[in-house]
């Protein structure tokens, strides 16, 4: 049998980026400038976060994205294949450089992240048609925001088409997504603050629980098979496949970095669903993986393999 097969196959479609990572005592406040105690040039991008993660958990994952003709992106595409990731469907831009994020880190462990797509935004639908021959041998389509809106639109319809469960991380999210799209997502898992934009609210109620339970309600009944909203240091709150709404509070630890502990979970997710296992499961691992993830620094460094988190969960 191939192994692969056994491993669960994970698709990630998305960006790849450099993070130049700074910490700081403090976030600035606007206008203001902070000097940094550190800093570090990391690999990220929300995709490539999502599929070392899937790929940390036992996956067997492939990465279709964007790259410039640069040393990022080399570096990129050399750290992405020795996580055992198939990088034929990265494509390498001579018009556009490497997606870039700054990133500033607090003491606190809050962070603040702006991003230069560069390459990111040259991933085309005309891309996706041309990898369709991936999608059929995946089990997971996973997707986010941070590359066209029409290319990932043209994942979700194809990975719909065939038969293969779809999730995706709507992040960054500045207004609803277009109505056809709740129906091709399998799993949405978005931020609270994601989800109030997604559901159409205007602003975060004063308690955020509540409106991560009646956003995700929303998004649930306008076509989303599954919401499963990231709350922080609070957990989960979950609500799909005809069950009531449930919230799974986070493991408590002391967190120091926050950057990529919402990627550690989606791609802990997506590699756990592929292998055929429960939701219940699936959860459990994946925010374990989120509270390892948290307690070190930076992106895709931070990402913890499946015996960490194996022996998290067993402790």
């Amino acid at each position: 049998m191939d192994a692969s097969r056994e491993r669960g196959r994970v698709l990630v479609v998305g960006s790849i980026n450099t993070d130049l990572v700074a910490c700081t005592r403090r976030l600035p406040q606007a206008g203001e400038t902070v000097l940094s105690d550190s800093l570090a040039t990391v690999a990220g991008g929300k995709g490539a976060n999502q599929a070392v993660a899937a790929a940390r958990m036992g996956a067997s994952v492939t990465m279709i994205g964007c790259v410039g003709r640069d040393a990022y992106g080399a570096q990129r595409i050399d750290e992405l294949a020795a996580e055992g990731i198939d990088c034929a469907g990265i494509e390498v831009s001579d018009a556009h450089p490497t997606g870039l994020a700054m990133v500033t880190v607090s003491a606190a462990g809050e962070n603040s992240i702006v991003v230069a797509s560069g390459s990111n935004g040259a991933l085309s639908p005309a891309s996706i048609h041309a990898n369709e021959a991936r999608f059929r041998v995946c089990d997971v389509l996973v997707c986010q925001l941070e590359t066209p809106p029409e290319t990932v639109h043209a994942a979700l319809v194809i990975a719909r088409r065939l038969g293969k469960l779809t999730m995706l991380n709507p992040g960054p999210a500045t207004h609803p997504l277009p109505v056809d799209w709740l129906g091709l997502i399998d799993y949405l898992v978005p931020n609270e603050f994601e989800a109030s934009i997604l559901a159409g609210f205007s602003g975060l109620a004063p308690d955020a629980s509540v409106t991560a339970e009646q956003a995700a309600g929303r998004l649930h009944r306008a076509g989303a098979r599954n919401v499963v909203v990231t709350l922080g240091e609070r957990g989960v709150y979950v609500v799909g496949d005809g069950t009531a709404g449930t919230h799974h509070p986070a493991r408590k630890v002391r967190a120091i970095d926050t950057t990529a502990a919402g990627d550690t979970f989606v791609g802990a997710l997506a590699g756990k669903l592929a292998m055929r296992a429960g939701l219940m499961d699936t959860l459990t691992h994946a925010q374990a993986a989120a509270s390892i993830c948290v307690q070190r620094r930076g992106a895709q460094p931070s990402i913890p393999r499946l015996e960490e988190v194996r022996a998290c969960v067993a402790a």
